[in-house]
């Protein structure tokens, strides 16, 4: 699988966290004082990278919590269906059809080059240009 482990404190807004197997963009990070009896707390707010979905995840500040490794690609637009483009990885010249999300559809046409986020044998198209 394509994850590290790191410690919780390290974890800042803006990097990524796998939470309940989801990889997630960090958007908020609150953390409690420790107590008499026990460690810090940290409540981590992400939202889900391949679904849009917002997650939550609570932690001591001293546990180890799972990163993904995020990779970007770049592939060409061979064909549009709708909603699904099938694209042509540049590097591997792999063929594989994704679904474009709605906010980048208008901008889709064969022969565009778009950029892609890997994390977890999953895929999802970022940019198109």
């Amino acid at each position: 699988m394509s994850k590290i482990f790191s410690s919780a404190k390290e974890l800042k807004e803006g990097k990524y966290v796998i939470i309940e197997d989801i990889p997630c963009r960090i958007v908020n990070i609150d953390s409690s004082k420790p107590g008499k009896h026990g460690a810090a707390k940290m409540r981590v707010t992400g939202i889900g990278v391949f679904d849009g979905q917002k997650k939550q995840l609570l932690v001591p500040s001293d546990a180890d919590v799972e990163v993904p490794i995020i990779e970007r690609q770049t592939a060409q637009i061979v064909a549009v269906n709708g909603n699904t483009a099938q694209l042509m990885d540049t590097t591997t010249y792999e063929v594989f059809e994704l679904t474009i999300p709605p906010e980048l559809l208008k901008d889709a046409a064969a022969g565009k080059e778009a950029d892609l986020m890997c994390a977890m044998d999953r895929k999802t198209i970022t940019r198109i240009h």
